[in-house]
């Protein structure tokens, strides 16, 4: 079975619209699944969960707002399946690529498989604004440099596991903001994971609501945290 795990903060508006789609493309696929949409504290009346249950969808929420690691971490401890991929609310790939992770975790046995929109054949950063491509660029590049050694792009909006690994790397994960994903890499690669790289395509262009000045600084901050942490031995398998 194949777990989708999906964080949302006031992101009911995009749930009804990328919600009807992904169902119908996993049932036409014969895909058995299912769809985990985890509410950040978005404090919506209930807007959320109603959107998740119509579709079928388990809902679990935090109650306050705590950042994109930590609902991805509280989807992915709730996940039954053997298979569990994580992208954004909007679903902004293109649907296929479900299928192919689910390939290159099952059939070719990779321990995680990654989104890498620097591979040939992705078209993500010609969709994108140009600040926006600068900054991600800019990041990628200070991360892959620094703390991921040679793999580039640690944000890309979609990653899946097989049920092992997302067990052990979410058991050790600290960071809750969105540097998480750069965590879950380094700790992969300290484990010596097999992982997969695929280029994906951009579906959909959703408006970016987080400010690239302060979440910049954040990343800043939790890059540190993340090499500090491995220092103190806090990724040490549970």
């Amino acid at each position: 079975m194949l777990s989708i795990i999906l964080p949302s903060y006031k992101g009911s508006s995009i749930l009804s619209l990328s919600l009807p789609l992904l169902t119908e493309y996993l049932n036409k696929k014969n895909i058995q699944h299912e769809i985990i949409v985890v509410d950040d504290g978005s404090n919506d009346n209930g807007a959320t969960k109603k959107i998740a249950e119509e579709y079928d969808c388990i809902f679990l929420e935090n109650t306050k707002n705590t950042g994109k690691g930590a609902a991805v971490q509280k989807g992915m401890r709730h996940a039954k399946g053997n298979f569990r991929i994580f992208t954004d609310v909007d679903i902004p790939f293109e649907l296929d690529a479900f299928e192919q992770f689910l390939y290159y975790l099952d059939f070719k046995e990779f321990d995680m498989v990654i989104g890498d929109r620097t591979l040939q054949d992705s078209i993500y950063f010609t969709q994108i604004s140009r600040t926006r491509n600068i900054s991600s660029k800019f990041f990628s590049f200070l991360v892959g440099r620094f703390v991921t050694t040679g793999m580039f792009d640690t944000q890309c909006g979609i990653k899946g596991f097989r049920a092992h690994v997302a067990e052990d790397l979410f058991s050790v994960n600290r960071i809750n903001g969105f540097a998480f994903d750069v965590e879950l890499l380094y700790i992969a690669l300290k484990r010596n994971y097999d992982i997969k790289r695929l280029p994906i395509k951009l579906r959909t262009n959703e408006p970016s609501t987080i400010s690239l000045a302060k979440e910049g600084i954040n990343m800043v901050i939790d890059i540190l945290k993340i090499k500090l942490n491995h220092v103190q031995g806090r990724y040490n398998k549970q």
